[in-house]
């Protein structure tokens, strides 16, 4: 689901914090990079951060009109 609205950069990561989120991730059924930004979420919620969910594009076929 490549979305041209998300920012992307590199990140390093220490292989073994690497390894674990992919755990997570696996546990979660989640790719890697979602589960970085769940956790991220929760780490900016506990630390009282709010982060707005940007709207995604509608997908599929347009209603119709009429």
């Amino acid at each position: 689901m490549a979305d041209g609205s998300r920012k992307a950069f590199p990140l390093r990561l220490d292989p073994a914090l690497h390894a674990a989120v992919e755990r997570a991730a696996a546990g979660d059924l989640r790719s890697v990079n979602a589960e970085i930004e769940c956790l991220l979420r929760e780490a900016l919620a506990k630390r009282g951060i709010r982060v707005e969910r940007t709207e995604t594009p509608r997908r599929g076929r347009p209603p119709k009109e009429g």
